[in-house]
């Protein structure tokens, strides 16, 4: 049997793959929250979920069979912009693709390299053609526009893509968040233009997500995603937030764009966030996060419990030999005490900062799994702000 995908009215090639699907298994009654399934041909996705970042084909401290066994996340993230650069993309279509080179056999979702480009500052130049910039590592210079930014996409090969948007500073002018915006709506169109051009280059199919943008101006959010609900994607994404607003300028954008994109399509929040962004933000509606904030913190000392953050490397752990979170939430809190995970971060042991990483990315897949019950249980909200609160302590 054939299946076809159209976006924006362009017929993709016909495959023999299914397109992603998507399903609401249960809604909270006192919030906003979901919970999911996402089918991609590379496995289930149970909604909401958390997606840890391998911005270069690795989480970074953690071995893919660790990563597997002991946080068993349903999808992880990649990055095009550093996976362009290192290891380029001709190895990863020789090496048959992302899941092949990393020996990664669930589903990954790439962003574009929109972050990546703004966060270069003064080593890109933004046109209406697309971005030149001088790459960080040799200081050499490229070119992203929104059609190779697809065809790279194609080449590494994950299963959910992501347009090619401008990602605004905050705070931002209103007349330049505003030019953003539209651009970044023109390089959508010419984006799915292009798709229809260039073919899936291994046995699966991918799924396309074009961005919101605007801003914390409440008429470009609006704009923006009524734009992006009228492009007909399987799913939908929130970028340009947690780049420094306050978290009540988040919340509230978060708020007006879902509630005007489409209830039966997964809404991926880009970049977000701490544990109470997470739990404040699926309550608004959101289904899918990414963030590099549980490993890096985790590299740093500084460690998510049910109870408050710790930073390990306070003194005041030396003699501490209870678990990091003592309702056992991580295989970290049944083998290691707080006072030993310290004396590694001291001694400058490789290991402390592994296992603060597993036991982050560990709590931030207990997080989601645990909203997701709570959602389909009826009582998220209630569970939600008693968990807040508690996160909110630092120990």
């Amino acid at each position: 049997m054939l299946f076809f995908f159209s976006l924006n009215r362009c017929s993709f090639q016909s495959v023999i793959f299914v397109a992603m699907k998507f399903k609401i298994e249960a809604l909270d009654p006192q919030s906003k929250a979901r919970a999911g399934e996402l089918t991609t041909d590379h496995g289930v996705i149970e909604t909401p979920i958390f997606m840890p970042v391998g911005t270069m084909g690795t989480v970074k401290g953690v071995h893919q069979r660790e990563l597997k066994e002991d946080i068993n996340p349903d999808i992880i993230l990649g990055n095009t912009y550093h996976l362009y650069l290192r290891p380029k993309t001709d190895v990863l279509e020789a090496a048959g693709g992302l899941h092949k080179f990393m020996n990664w056999d669930r589903p990954i979702l790439t962003d574009s390299g929109g972050y990546q480009v703004y966060s270069l500052s003064g080593r890109r130049k933004i046109k209406e053609e697309g971005v030149k910039f001088k790459s960080h590592i040799d200081g050499s210079y490229h070119f992203f526009s929104p059609e190779n930014v697809m065809e790279i996409q194609r080449k590494i090969g994950a299963d959910i893509i992501m347009a090619f948007d401008e990602c605004t500073p905050y705070p931002c002018d209103y007349n330049y968040a505003k030019r953003s915006m539209h651009m970044t709506h023109r390089w959508l169109n010419r984006c799915i233009n292009h798709l229809e051009k260039v073919p899936y280059r291994y046995d699966y199919a991918q799924t396309f997500f074009p961005i919101v943008q605007g801003s914390t101006y409440t008429d470009l959010r609006k704009q923006s995603a009524e734009y992006i609900a009228n492009a007909g994607a399987e799913g939908n994404a929130i970028g340009g937030l947690s780049v420094g607003e306050p978290a009540e300028e988040m919340y509230a954008m978060t708020d007006v764009v879902c509630s005007i994109l489409p209830e039966d399509k997964p809404r991926y929040l880009m970049g977000v966030g701490t544990p109470i962004n997470i739990l404040e933000n699926i309550a608004l509606g959101v289904d899918m996060f990414d963030c590099v904030m549980p490993t890096r913190n985790a590299r740093n000392g500084m460690l998510f419990t049910s109870e408050g953050h710790i930073n390990i490397k306070n003194k005041k752990w030396e003699n501490d030999f209870s678990p990091v979170d003592p309702a056992g939430i991580t295989w970290v809190d049944t083998e290691y005490s707080k006072a030993y995970l310290r004396h590694l971060f001291v001694s400058n042991e490789f290991l402390g900062k592994q296992i603060a990483t597993i036991h982050n990315l560990g709590f931030y897949m207990w997080l989601v799994r645990e909203a997701r019950k709570h959602i389909i249980a009826g009582d998220f909200r209630e569970w939600k702000d008693k968990m807040v609160k508690q996160m909110d302590n630092r120990l």
